[in-house]
């Protein structure tokens, strides 16, 4: 119990006695159900579920979430199932629990796509229920704060996602001290190297500016005794190594660059005393123009509020002071949590929230059309910029959009009808260009026009992930349509120059036989290239009696079923260019003697790229085998035994001498030309780096036109 105690007072500063014997009956059953487990630290397991609720419960979060947390590897890590839990904890415990697991019990082709849907089911537990991602940012945070202990190779993979999801997410919510703590452990972690010297030389920056750092403070603290400005907290700012390194990594910065800047921090009792105090910075010293901003007004999109200023200093030293009340500090620090942390600061908090719930529905919106879980996963990393811009609608609404976002991407912010229908864009009240990068203050006024389509030259410059995925969306079932109606045509073409009229039974034994979804898919196919028309209709025409006698034509010297989209047709290899599998392929149909394979870039073939009667793309099936004829040119040193190495280390590769010509030479090379028998691409490489490691053999290519 030892473990548990911390977490126990922690949360019996602020929960009833029946919630912290409910939260302590969770801990029971996690440590019972975790058992001898321990982590790579060599610790119990159960500490870090413990760790994790107590950095909620430091957060005031509610009895359900301290609860999930205790439990939240129970499913995954043990033979507890998730029934169970809503039995024992009620269902609202076992929701976030489901949020919080990861998955499990379903193969994916690699790793990046199975945490691509980790993270997607994620943020559709969150849209239901936030507490899901502050659980998961505790989560990550007590990992990360432990990576130490993990393989040098995992330790990364978790850094670079740190990096790049969570603590982008962390900010996205306005939980600024999450974000820096994750971003810093995240950068030791994924470059131990670069955080160690950069710590090194901020250590020995901060000792050398202390003396003016005191002058700026006293100075600013005059002033504001001066002004009247009632009891306000005044402190240097120090900016965390990840902020420092990523300004030197993309505004290409010297460090002595960003460590001249000197930060403070102003905070005062209400709103109005943040512009009195405003007044008197800019009255003892200069301001930089255009380095004012007005988040009080304004506020980001995570609900953060500031007054930001830059001044010119002592001795021209550049100085950045953040502006803000005490209840826009705790915003600032804790986000959406201060939902939980201060109940009585309910507009701060809800406002907070809404900005969290109108962004997870955008991101709910984007999976509606994302292809697959990486691009989903692609388009959030996109959403996730930390910086915006601020635009007004015609009516005076503020849209906040990331940095170098478009109209069109303004367009599809306001609704996606709006966006798949703008033709041109009045910024400020005039015409401008459809890629204008927008500037916050502007105002936005969208042209619409009802037969208007999205163009696909907007993805060269559109920026957000909604932008990007109703662009692509209509684009590919434009295209879908299309290759439908294509393949339609082409299939009807097809089958009339065989006699043969396009019917529904026809067509649907042939979507049977292909395992199709209809006949719509099969014109799909035909349209796209993937089954071309004529060869189709020659399936069709073969097999019309009866329909279901769909068998490969069989052929004592031609092997059938060695190419995609070639089922029951004729296959012959050309002996021009001899193809074997792994080379890029087409066909040439030829009436009445099937298709005949050549290579792409076969000079036979060429000629035929613009003739869909007679050229097909092919390519070859995955489990094609069979021995293949290919032609080698030999350049061989004129000397006893030399076509004797050379048909030992063919006989050694494991390949069979076809036909062989030999030129005659008084010289003291010669050439041979060879015909050999491989399997593929790969048998074929094994036996040309062995024919070059002799030493009777100058050169060996391959000899094809």
């Amino acid at each position: 119990m030892k473990e548990f105690e911390p977490l126990k007072n922690a949360v019996n500063q602020y929960l009833t006695t029946q919630q912290v014997a409910d939260i302590e009956k969770a801990y029971l059953f996690a440590k019972e159900a975790h058992g001898s487990q321990a982590r790579y630290t060599g610790e119990p397991y159960i500490t870090h579920p413990v760790a994790v609720a107590d950095i909620l419960a430091q957060m005031r979060m509610d009895p359900a979430t301290i609860m999930a947390a205790l439990l939240h590897d129970v499913v995954e890590d043990t033979q507890v199932e998730l029934n169970e839990i809503i039995d024992l904890f009620g269902k609202e415990v076992g929701d976030l629990v489901d949020g919080v697991t990861k998955l499990t019990q379903i193969h994916f082709e690699n790793y990046a796509q199975a945490q691509a849907e980790n993270f997607r089911k994620m943020v559709m537990a969150m849209a239901s229920d936030i507490r899901v991602i502050l659980v998961k940012l505790c989560d990550r945070l007590h990992n990360m704060r432990t990576l130490s202990s993990l393989p040098p190779d995992k330790r990364r993979r978790k850094a670079l996602e740190t990096l790049e999801i969570f603590a982008p997410i962390a900010n996205r919510l306005g939980m600024h001290s999450f974000r820096v703590e994750l971003e810093d452990l995240g950068f030791a972690a994924l470059y131990p190297v670069r955080y160690r010297v950069l710590q090194n030389a901020v250590e020995k920056a901060l000792g050398n500016r202390r003396e003016i750092m005191e002058k700026i403070h006293h100075q600013i603290q005059e002033s504001l005794k001066k002004g009247n400005i009632p009891s306000p907290t005044l402190a240097g700012r120090e900016k965390h190594l990840y902020s420092i390194y990523k300004k030197m990594l993309t505004r290409h910065l010297s460090f002595s660059e960003i460590m001249d800047v000197y930060g403070f921090r102003i905070i005062v009792d209400k709103l109005d005393t943040c512009y009195r105090v405003l007044g008197v910075l800019h009255n003892l010293y200069k301001p930089i123009a255009h380095r004012f901003k007005d988040y009080i007004a304004i506020p980001k999109a995570n609900g953060y509020q500031s007054l930001h200023t830059v001044l010119f200093g002592p001795y021209g030293i550049p100085i950045e002071v953040q502006i803000r009340t005490e209840e826009m500090h705790k915003m600032a620090e804790n986000g959406i949590a201060a939902h939980w942390l201060y109940k009585s600061e309910k507009k701060a908090s809800h406002e907070a929230q809404t900005h969290a719930h109108s962004w997870l529905q955008s991101i709910l919106e984007m999976d509606e059309t994302a292809k697959n879980p990486v691009e989903f996963i692609e388009d959030v990393k996109t959403e996730l910029f930390p910086d915006e811009v601020y635009v007004f609608t015609p009516k005076g609404q503020i849209i906040e959009l990331p940095a170098r976002a478009t109209p069109v991407d303004y367009a599809y912010a306001i609704h996606s009808a709006i966006g798949d229908t703008c033709v041109a864009v009045r910024l400020d009240k005039r015409l401008a260009p459809l890629s204008s990068t927008l500037v916050s203050g502007q105002q936005v006024e969208i042209i619409t026009a009802p037969g208007a389509r999205p163009n696909p030259a907007w993805l060269n410059f559109v920026v957000t992930g909604r932008a990007r995925n109703r662009i692509k969306h209509y684009l590919k079932k434009q295209q879908r349509d299309e290759s439908v109606e294509l393949g339609k045509r082409l299939m009807e073409k097809a089958l009339l120059a065989h006699g043969i009229a396009a019917n529904e039974d026809v067509l649907m034994a042939i979507v049977k036989h292909f395992r199709l979804e209809s006949i719509s898919h099969l014109y799909e196919e035909v349209g796209i290239g993937n089954r071309p028309a004529l060869l189709v209709a020659k399936q069709i025409a073969k097999s019309i009696t009866p329909l279901t006698a769909l068998e490969p034509i069989e052929q004592s010297k031609t092997p059938a079923l060695a190419i995609k989209g070639t089922e029951g047709l004729i296959i012959k290899y050309a002996k021009c260019c001899r193809p074997i599998p792994g080379d890029h392929i087409a066909g040439l149909i030829k009436m009445g003697q099937g298709v005949e394979v050549h290579t792409l870039h076969c000079p036979n073939i060429e000629k035929y790229h613009s003739m869909p009667d007679k050229y097909v793309p092919l390519t070859w099936d995955e489990h094609t085998k069979g021995d293949f004829s290919v032609d080698l040119k030999v350049h061989l040193v004129n000397r006893r035994g030399s076509l004797a190495a050379l048909t030992l280390a063919l006989s050694e590769a494991d390949s069979n001498i076809e036909v062989m010509r030999a030129t005659d030479s008084d010289k003291p090379h010669f050439n041979v030309e060879v015909t050999i028998s491989v399997t593929n691409r790969q048998h074929l490489a094994r036996i040309l780096r062995k024919l070059r490691k002799r030493k009777e053999v100058l050169h060996v290519v391959r000899n094809k036109l």
